[in-house]
This record gives C-alpha cells, sequence and structure tokens, in this order.
C-alpha cells in the first residue's frame, strides 16, 4: 500500500460529494487493512464538522445579510421537528450512507437551524461512525458475492 492509497482516500473522503461513501470502499478496494480504512474514512469525515462550522460562522454576518430571511423561515418550519428529534435526528440522517445526507449537510442543517455546536459535533459524529459500519457492511457484502459468483 502506497502513500497515494492514503492521499486519493483522503480526497475521496474529503469531498462533499462522496464523503465516506467513496472513501471506505475505495481504501478497501486499493488494499488497505479493513480497520485501519475504517477509522481513517471515519475520523477524516468527522473533521468535516468544525470545519464547515468554522466556515459558516466566518461568514456568519455575510450569510445572514444575503439568506437571513430564509434562514429564520427554514428555522421556523421545521422547529417542532428539530425540537421533537433533535441530535438524535441529525445523527440518524448524517448516518443514512446516501447522497446529501453526509457530515457536510449535516453541519451545514446543524448551523442553519442554531444548534449547540458541540451537541451537533457529537451527534454527526455517531452518524458518520454508523455511516461507516452501513458502507463497510455493503462493500464486505459485495465482495463476498463477487467471489462467490466468480468462484
Amino acid at each position: 500500500m502506497t502513500l497515494s492509497v492514503f492521499l486519493w482516500t483522503a480526497l475521496w473522503t474529503l469531498l462533499p460529494i462522496s464523503e465516506l461513501r467513496g472513501g471506505l470502499p475505495f481504501a478497501i478496494a486499493n488494499g488497505m487493512p479493513d480497520l485501519l480504512a475504517y477509522a481513517y474514512c471515519v475520523v477524516l469525515n468527522m473533521l468535516v464538522t468544525p470545519v464547515v462550522f468554522l466556515f459558516l460562522q466566518t461568514l456568519h454576518k455575510l450569510l445572514m445579510n444575503l439568506f437571513g430571511r430564509l434562514v429564520e423561515r427554514s428555522r421556523a418550519k421545521v422547529k417542532s421537528k428539530v425540537d421533537k428529534y433533535g441530535y438524535l435526528g441529525l445523527a440518524l440522517f448524517v448516518a443514512i450512507p446516501l447522497p446529501v445526507t453526509g457530515a457536510y449537510t449535516g453541519a451545514l442543517g446543524a448551523w442553519v437551524l442554531g444548534m449547540d455546536k458541540k451537541k451537533a459535533f457529537a451527534a454527526i459524529a455517531l452518524g458518520v461512525c454508523i455511516s461507516g459500519v452501513i458502507v463497510y457492511t455493503a462493500v464486505q457484502l459485495g465482495i463476498r458475492l463477487f467471489f462467490k459468483e466468480i468462484g
């Protein structure tokens, strides 16, 4: 396994479009040991959350000037659901390994909804761990089915 596998895995994991769903299968397919691939991709994907929060906080005033009304309307519309499901709902949303349900969207949603950053980070981290288990399981099942078909 070469340094390029680590770099490409990091790139796939940190891209908003692929995140963990792209990085973990890539790492395993390119010979990274399973546990290392899982831990590496999950940690990298977790690091997205503070970066997104920092980015949004830095641009907060500009974003609120441009999108303030939209943000406030969005908060008002989903307030009951946020109150009902809260951080568990955020974790479950991030845990679903489908496009537009990862750490980037979870962090953006938590910011728009005005959720506590530390609690949101914990919820997103939990969601990323769960998503990692789901993606890992899907990859392993795919490998087993593939080798069963050709064997």
